[in-house]
């Protein structure tokens, strides 16, 4: 009876973890998913990994059982990261697949046996192993564009400056930088090749990428664009004003980080250092201890 009732628990919590919601139309694809899936090698190239492989022929499943407004909401998160290992929707179906099945059998296992922080730590794995990768990835790849933009900006207003077109410019500058930014302006790029719009093209950019400094590249170019301004001016103030904003980010991480190292200071290592210094000057002073003791 225990048995199955570990086993109705643990196919419960796997069907919350694994965001089921009963969807019988198979889900399809936007249009634009062969062109993302296309140029999203261009970002990172696939890695073809065992756990992919495992889990690929559960992905449609477990794409239904998401349901649309959920693969539509990570598919966006994957974007974000910059598709970290190739990583698609479909790998990331597999992988929740394969990890999910594996937190939850082990959390059974552990269940029959009593280890209930154990199961619950299984779980955790099963269900949030493939988020911790997606997250740490955005924030890693966000943090790269942003110090790389300001010194990208630089080069690209001088190679506009030395009278090559804003298109040209771009493609030139782009492909002699490594790195998701540059990845990002050759996906950019690719699109207007294929008939995208300027505009629409730099609103897609903007989309695939959480960042402020992003957000700041794309409106002033589009500004400039309405209102006719240089765009070699336009190119060195947003520098300025990047480079000026990372400067008050710095600021504001050093003064959040100040509390943290003192209450770490003040908690662990005071006390460890008194215990340290009473502890020398005790056995240094060559007390018999047996005396106090009555040993």
């Amino acid at each position: 009876m225990a048995l199955l009732l570990a086993l109705a628990m643990g196919l419960s919590v796997w069907g919350v973890f694994a965001g089921i919601r009963m969807y019988r139309a198979d889900v399809k694809l936007p249009s634009d998913l062969v062109l993302a899936l296309e140029v999203g090698s261009t970002r990172t190239g696939a890695v073809d990994s065992v756990v992919d492989r495992l889990g690929m022929r559960y992905a449609p499943a477990i794409l239904r059982l998401m349901g649309p407004k959920l693969v539509a909401k990570y598919r966006s998160k994957i974007d974000l990261a910059g598709n970290p290992g190739g990583l698609t929707i479909n790998r990331y179906a597999a992988r929740r697949a394969v990890y999910g099945f594996l937190g939850g059998f082990g959390a059974l296992v552990m269940i029959t046996k009593g280890h209930l922080l154990l199961a619950l730590l299984l779980l955790a794995f099963g269900a949030f192993w493939t988020e911790v990768g997606i997250w740490s990835a955005i924030r890693i790849r966000k943090d790269v564009i942003e110090r790389t933009l300001p010194d990208f900006l630089d080069v690209l207003a001088v190679v506009v400056s030395a009278g090559l077109g804003f298109r040209q410019a771009l493609d030139r500058v782009s492909m002699k930088y490594e790195g998701p930014w540059a990845d990002e302006l050759r996906i950019t790029l690719r699109q207007m090749d294929l008939g995208m719009g300027r505009r629409e093209a730099f609103a897609e950019l903007r989309k695939r990428n959480d960042s402020e400094q992003v957000a700041m590249f794309v409106t002033a170019l589009q500004q400039g664009e309405e209102l006719g301004a240089p765009i070699v001016d336009t190119l060195v103030s947003l520098a300025k004003d990047m480079r000026r904003t990372d400067a008050q980010n710095a600021r504001r991480k050093a003064a959040r980080a100040v509390p943290r190292a003192t209450l770490v200071i003040t908690t662990f290592m005071v006390p460890a250092t008194m215990i340290l210094l009473g502890a020398g000057l005790i056995l240094g002073s060559g007390t018999d201890f047996g005396t106090i003791t009555g040993n």
